[in-house]
């Protein structure tokens, strides 16, 4: 494993956001999720794609809490551009789970 410095780490904006809006992304390569993320008044609404399809339906989506990367340049996926990276674990079936907070958090709260 490499191992990095703390001013490395320091540079990821991890970020707490609630999920505005879910839908299928018909487009994408891989089955997955359009998502609105909110990040709070400082950040605001951002858009994702996660494939996350099979643990997750867009109507349980909307509402939770997720951890998300901010700082990362926006990416081309399909017709829209993502501007955050949704983040969560691989399960032993490889399926994602989401990395969530284990409690109610201010959005946009950074994770340290």
């Amino acid at each position: 494993m490499q191992t990095i410095s703390w001013d490395d780490f320091a540079k990821v904006q991890l970020r707490v956001g609630r999920i505005l809006a879910a839908e299928r992304f018909a487009q994408a390569r891989k089955p997955a999720y359009k998502l609105r993320v909110d990040f709070g008044p400082e950040l605001g609404e951002r858009k994702s794609s996660a494939q996350i399809t099979d643990l997750y339906t867009p109507e349980a989506l909307v509402g939770r809490l997720v951890v998300a990367v901010v700082n990362f340049p926006p990416k081309q996926i399909g017709p829209m551009m993502s501007e955050c990276l949704v983040t969560g674990f691989h399960d032993a079936q490889g399926r994602v789970a989401l990395c969530v907070p284990d409690g109610d958090v201010p959005l946009g709260t950074r994770l340290l």
